[in-house]
């Protein structure tokens, strides 16, 4: 493969583009309910699992608890969330969902798949999409593995 300095043709930069420009496309729809996109997929996370540990929430988001920890209070303030010490374990927190935070899944959900269908993809093209990222992210964990070794 012939590596090229142009940007269109850097792949790390289509990716981070990319991501940019996800970032700006939610970020309209969240604005009103004061969510970043960041908070949006925290709640993803704790919508489909409540209840979970601070670090659990950080394997599953790709965070370091640096990042997820001033996030977590803002969700908290916002009232979005409740972090609450383990009863059996008092070195872990636990991060819940309140009512105020489950009740508007649904709203917040579907200002975001509206995002999604202002792009056009037919469910194929969607399939196919979600399946390329995953490869190319697939093939990053093993080279940095390979780094590691």
């Amino acid at each position: 493969m012939n590596f090229s300095i142009d940007l269109d043709r850097q792949l790390c930069f289509q990716v981070s583009r990319t991501h940019q420009l996800y970032n700006k496309l939610y970020q309209k729809p969240l604005k009103k309910f004061n969510l970043t996109y960041v908070q949006y997929i925290t709640l993803l996370t704790l919508w489909k699992k409540d209840g979970v540990t601070v670090n659990t929430l950080s394997k599953e988001l790709d965070l370091t608890n640096g990042t997820l920890t001033p996030l977590l209070k803002r969700l908290e303030k916002g009232g979005w969330i409740t972090r609450e010490r383990d009863k059996e374990d008092e070195r872990r927190l636990i991060v819940s969902l309140t009512p105020h935070g489950k009740e508007l899944q649904g709203e917040i959900t579907n200002c975001t798949e509206m995002c999604l269908n202002q792009m056009g993809y037919t469910p194929e093209e969607f399939n196919a999409a979600l399946k390329n990222i995953q490869n190319i992210q697939e093939r990053l964990n093993t080279a940095i593995e390979k780094q590691d070794d």
